[in-house]
């Protein structure tokens, strides 16, 4: 390997270290929240509404994001966002107080989303070939599942390690201090490599012949952004990006599904969803490839069509005589959603856009694809509440297959405008 290749792919594995690492600190009441609620001494109204808002924030933080990647540096960018969200870690281990804990969920959304989220999006974007856009979006989503699964295998290593058998709060708190501090640590040594080892936009452009003929001026221009709204293809990716999330939606309710519909028990339950954890990197990692072996748009069809009909089989089965059935197809319908995610920004490269504006782009798509993070609570609340708890499990499922496959429309018009576009050009 010659050394300009070990300097790229260097780069691109802080850039997924980073991306696996930032959101964990952030989401730590997925693994620890009844700990969380007991050391704080707070509410689960009062943590559930912390993350409310975070959501907000996130979704508002997306286009900005873009313009401030457009604008200065991603490298730079990437490296503040991860030091001051370790920051607020430090802090946070500090066990504040509720209005405290306020204003740090307050700084780790504006440091893992309006400097972070279009900043790490660009960076791949630019170190990433033309025929390596599938392989290197899937492995950014494959290999960020992977530093999840491992900090996290870590973190639990850690508290139950310090926790043992006690029950007692003051353990409690210990363990989790030192689970914060872990999770800090990461992020700041990351961002020191960062800002030491990942090149600047220019010099990552000028090592990207693919990319650097589309730059038409050295700097960032306001009259740019006329070209990117005007381009139809831009809101088909939102659109795009928007089905796929809210079919992948369906992963944060399949333990829920598993244990109280199916009746598998909790440790059965708690296994398997690990597995399905590990499918991240698995559906990540192949879909990329297969973008690039057989096309981008075709495997987005087919994870689409495939996790749609994994989703239609889980609402109709009966459950009485099938209940060993359940568990092998939540973990290949893993395997789509996780293909699914893995790939849906590879058509980024698609949008043919200059690569000064690249950013505001990314922030731009991510505001549509992302708004079911706002959307599908409410959304399903309104469902559990129509059809009770067991038709709302079969009414969520058939809803999501359905937007899998309006996702699929959507790319087939995507596909169809590519075709035409090219014969255009000859």
């Amino acid at each position: 390997m010659s050394q300009e290749k070990f300097k790229k792919y260097f780069q691109f594995f802080l850039v997924v270290l980073a991306a696996g690492s930032i959101y964990p600190l952030i989401y730590l009441k997925s693994n620890y929240q009844e700990t969380i609620l007991q050391v704080f001494n707070m509410s689960n109204a009062q943590l559930n509404s912390m993350y409310t808002i975070l959501g907000w924030v996130f979704v508002a933080g997306y286009i900005p994001s873009g313009i401030l990647s457009d604008r200065f540096s991603a490298k730079k960018l990437l490296a503040i966002s991860l030091f001051f969200t370790g920051l607020g870690g430090l802090w946070f281990a500090q066990v504040p107080s509720y209005s405290f804990v306020m204003v740090i969920f307050a700084i780790w959304g504006f440091f893992s989303v309006f400097t972070f989220w279009s900043a790490h999006m660009k960076i791949v974007k630019l170190l990433a070939t033309e025929k390596e856009q599938g392989t290197f979006f899937g492995i950014l989503d494959g290999g960020r599942g992977v530093v999840e699964a491992l900090l996290a295998s870590l973190a639990l290593f850690i508290f139950s390690g310090i926790l043992g058998d006690s029950l007692n709060v003051a353990d409690k708190a210990s363990a989790l201090i030192a689970v914060i501090y872990m999770y800090s640590a990461v992020l700041i040594v990351t961002a020191v490599l960062v800002w030491f080892f990942v090149q600047d936009d220019k010099k990552v452009l000028a090592n990207n012949s693919d990319l650097k003929e589309k730059v038409k001026s050295p700097e960032f221009k306001f009259s740019e952004l006329g070209n990117l709204f005007k381009n139809p293809k831009v809101y088909l990716l939102g659109g795009i990006i928007f089905m796929g999330y809210a079919v992948f939606w369906t992963v944060y309710y399949l333990s829920w599904f598993l244990e109280t519909y199916v009746g598998i028990d909790p440790v059965s339950v708690a296994g398997t969803m690990v597995v399905v954890l590990w499918m991240r990197p698995v559906g990540g990692f192949i879909g990329g490839f297969l973008a690039d072996k057989i096309g981008k748009t075709t495997v987005q069809i087919g994870a689409l069509t495939g996790a749609a009909a994994c989703l239609v089989a889980i609402s109709v089965i009966p459950v009485s005589g099938n209940t060993g059935l359940f568990q092998p197809l939540i973990i290949v319908l893993g395997i789509f959603l996780y293909a699914i995610r893995g790939t849906y920004w590879s058509l980024l490269g698609d949008l043919n856009l200059n690569a000064l504006i690249l950013g505001t782009a990314i922030g731009a798509v991510s505001f549509i694809g992302y708004m079911p993070d706002i959307i599908l609570p409410e959304f399903n609340t309104f469902q559990w509440k129509t059809f009770g708890d067991l038709g709302g499990f079969n009414a969520y499922f058939i809803s999501s297959a359905i937007m899998g496959m309006t996702g699929v429309l959507l790319v087939i018009v995507f596909g169809m405008m590519l075709k035409k576009e090219k014969k255009a050009a000859k």
